[in-house]
């Protein structure tokens, strides 16, 4: 029996490695809202371990989404808008996806629109203290120091 040519092998599992690469997208939500994140100062952290944070965005929806949704600011959650009460399922969505070693190091970031008046943002904390999620980020810009002449 003659004895099967694997030479070429390594090129073809290299062939399909690079195809799956090219055709293959990590999910990234949608944003349907227009959040401009506020100036921080020099307390400011970059996040480590991005996979242990969930994002919640909150602002007006964008122009293509105005004549369904009205201009007064929205929630979203992935890629939907939602009610302050949804968040509760979302956090527990969220929580069940992860590996138990990293549930307790979970962080919900929240990307509000620096025009968006507080009322919105204090439903959407108190419901995520209901679902004991109660490690949340607030995210913000690096504030740009001007140069004096």
């Amino acid at each position: 029996m003659p004895e099967l040519n694997t030479s070429s092998l390594p090129d073809l599992i290299f062939t399909v490695l690079f195809f799956f690469m090219m055709v293959t997208s990590m999910r990234e939500e949608e944003v349907k809202v227009q959040y401009k994140t506020p100036n921080g100062t020099s307390e400011i952290e970059k996040l480590e371990k991005k996979s242990l944070v969930s994002h919640i965005y909150i602002g007006p929806p964008l122009a293509q989404w105005r004549a369904i949704y009205g201009s007064a600011p929205r929630i979203q959650l992935n890629d939907a808008f939602a009610n302050p009460e949804d968040v509760r399922d979302f956090v527990r969505a969220e929580r069940e996806g992860m590996v138990e070693h990293d549930k307790p190091f979970m962080k919900m970031s929240l990307k509000v629109d620096k025009g968006t008046e507080m009322g919105i943002v204090t439903d959407v904390k108190q419901e995520l203290r209901k679902a004991k999620a109660q490690n949340i980020v607030y995210s913000a810009g690096k504030e740009k120091t001007q140069e004096r002449k």
